[in-house]
This record gives structure tokens, sequence and C-alpha cells, in this order.
């Protein structure tokens, strides 16, 4: 799949292995994808000098009550979009190890519904893969970019682990949709 919106990823180190990463996912499907795995501000130093010598517009994808409508941006295709990869209590970590990152504007995703990643729970309503989030980031920003291979892959992962695992388990999960 092909973009002008760069997206990088800010990963917590113990993402990195997880089963259920769809970062992984991601890198198969986004050539350009920018991985940087860490948690403090040294972790992430050689990130921030690349992207002080950008002239893109640089986003934070993370809802807060500070952030706005990416859809709502005046912006170009020619963007970065900073995502932080994962659970909700390990991003926020990242951001509160980062105060450099509050440096960016901060943007949210205007959600129609809810998460396809049925196979790895969340306690918030507002809860999406990585993945479904950079698809959902990068259709806000260039509209005509077609993203079902990315949600085709993540679609595929979530019926390839349902299909492993036991009937009763897999009845859970298919009922938590």
């Amino acid at each position: 799949m092909s973009t002008e919106v760069e997206v990088i990823v800010l990963q917590d180190p113990t993402e990195v292995n997880h089963a259920k990463n769809s970062v992984k996912l991601m890198r198969s499907v986004l050539p350009n994808l920018q991985v940087v795995v860490g948690e403090t501000a040294a972790d992430f130093s050689a990130l921030r000098e690349q992207l002080a010598s950008t002239n893109k517009a640089i986003f934070l994808l993370y809802p807060s009550e500070q952030s706005q409508s990416l859809s709502a941006q005046t912006t170009s295709d020619n963007v970065i979009l900073l995502l932080l990869d994962g659970t909700w209590r390990k991003a926020y970590k990242l951001l509160q190890l980062n105060p450099w990152l509050l440096d960016y504007p901060a943007v949210h995703l205007d959600l129609t519904e809810a998460s396809h990643y049925t196979i790895r729970k969340a306690k918030r309503e507002d809860s999406l893969s990585t993945l479904e989030a950079t698809a959902m980031a990068i259709k806000a920003v260039e509209p005509s970019t077609d993203v079902a291979p990315l949600t085709d892959a993540l679609a595929a992962l979530v019926e390839q682990r349902l299909q492993a695992m036991p009937a009763l388990v897999r009845a859970r999960y298919k009922g938590s949709k």
C-alpha cells in the first residue's frame, strides 16, 4: 500500500513480541512505516532530531480533552502521524515519559464504529488497534487512499486467531463484537 502520509509508531518495548501485535502486520503492508521502540526521551533522541529537521506538519494521534479532530485539520497529505503503540496505560506512560510529544498538535479520530480487533480486549469503547487507527488516520488525511490492504490484513489475522482458539473461548470473543 502506498500513501503520502508518513506514519511513525512509538512502540512500548513490551508490545514488540506480543502475539497480537498489529504493528507487525503494518510493516508488511506499509513499506515506509517507521517503528521506534522505547520508553524514555533518550530512546527517541534520533527520532526527535529527525522530526526537528522536517518541514512536514506533525500530528500526535492521541485522544484527549485538548485534541482536535484529525479530519477537521486543514492539512495536505504531506504530514507525519505519530502513534503510540501499547495498551492505553502504556500509551499514557509513553506520553508522560516523553513530554516533547506535547509540542505537536494532538489529534483524534471521529469514530463511527467499534473496533474490529475483537481478539484483544480493551476497557474503553474508543479503543482501536494501532493498525485500525493508522488506517482511519490515513483515510482522514488522504481520503482517496484505499486502506483495504491494512483492514484486510487485520481481518485475516483476527479470523486466523479465532480459528485457533478452542470453541468455548472463540464464542466469548465472537460475542464481544
